[in-house]
């Protein structure tokens, strides 16, 4: 009983840990397309997104050339990192729940 709570304890918070990350590099995706004007609070957040997600998507930006389409670049890299992601959760949560 004890060890089954602990695990769903466990379980919610890979969930959020996971949610939360999402959040972030979604975040990021977004402040990287629309230039934003300079503000301390702005320039904070982006800053703080930036230390947070982009070692994580460096890992697959050496793996992984950005397209050219008409002189301008397009990363893929967070869209293979979203998806690693993903299964790296749910692998966790279902040997979560198999315990």
């Amino acid at each position: 009983m004890i060890i089954g709570d602990a695990i769903g304890t466990l379980r919610d918070f890979v969930y959020v840990l996971y949610l939360v990350y999402l959040i972030c590099i979604i975040a990021y995706i977004i402040t990287s397309w629309i230039p934003l004007p300079y503000n301390v609070t702005l320039n904070r957040i982006q800053r703080f997104l930036y230390d947070i997600v982009d070692p994580y998507l460096r890992l697959f930006r050496r793996f992984i050339p950005s397209l050219r389409l008409g002189g301008m670049g397009l990363d893929l890299s967070p869209i293979v990192a979203i998806i690693v992601l993903t299964i790296g959760y749910r692998l966790i949560d279902a040997g979560l729940a198999a315990i």
